[in-house]
């Protein structure tokens, strides 16, 4: 059973560096967080990606430590512990979509606009790609209203425009995940995550072209 594994292993690429609050240091181990996993997610042959991504959420963990009220690091704690699971497949994974998901909530209560809102994109990825009850915490209500959300900060971000186009896919509406797609790949270049736009642009590329395969 892995149902993470596709688009949980693309979780997340997200804006930007914090502008204020984190230490240099932190911001320094975010950044490090950031490259290496567009590295895992992008270059690395899929049988590698488990053990890799079970490394770096321990390097986010002591990230973290230094800094445990950082909400720049508490999102991509878990969006590492996504991938993590994304990457690890079957019911061993739903224990980390968990902790990822924990991890996501505490970042929204420390700050909901932190990487323009990241945390919403992530926890509503989550979300929809979750088995529901008596399995999992999946919901695809709760997972519709976090993108938007995520959207309302950052209308005109890559992650939150690709990941509802995927949602929207997911439901059958595609019409609307043509748009939201289309509109995930004018999305202007993040600073320093050159390796994570190309990656994620590939990933809309070919989500899109089912879309239209579907639409025709």
């Amino acid at each position: 059973m892995t149902f993470l594994r596709r688009t949980c292993c693309a979780l997340l690429c997200l804006a930007s560096l914090p502008a204020f609050a984190l230490s240099e240091q932190s911001q320094q181990a975010l950044q490090a967080l950031q490259t290496r996993w567009a590295q895992i997610n992008y270059q690395l042959p899929e049988a590698q990606r488990e053990a890799a991504f079970g490394k770096l959420s321990e390097q986010a963990q002591l990230a973290l430590d230094n800094e445990p009220q950082a909400p720049e690091l508490l999102i991509w704690r878990g969006i590492i512990l996504s991938t993590y699971a994304g990457a690890k497949g079957g019911l061993g994974a739903l224990g980390l979509a968990k902790q990822a998901k924990a991890s996501l909530e505490q970042a929204l209560e420390q700050d909901p606009r932190a990487l323009s809102g990241s945390a919403y994109t992530s926890l509503g990825s989550l979300y929809y790609q979750v088995p529901g009850w008596p399995i999992g915490f999946g919901d695809d209500e709760k997972a519709e209203v976090q993108l938007k959300q995520a959207l309302s900060i950052n209308p005109d971000g890559i992650d939150p425009n690709y990941f509802y186009g995927d949602f929207l896919y997911r439901a059958k509406r595609y019409e609307e995940a043509k748009l939201a797609l289309e509109k995930a790949l004018q999305a202007p270049p993040r600073p320093n995550r050159a390796s994570a736009d190309q990656g994620r642009r590939e990933e809309i590329a070919k989500l899109l072209g089912q879309v239209n395969a579907a639409l025709d």
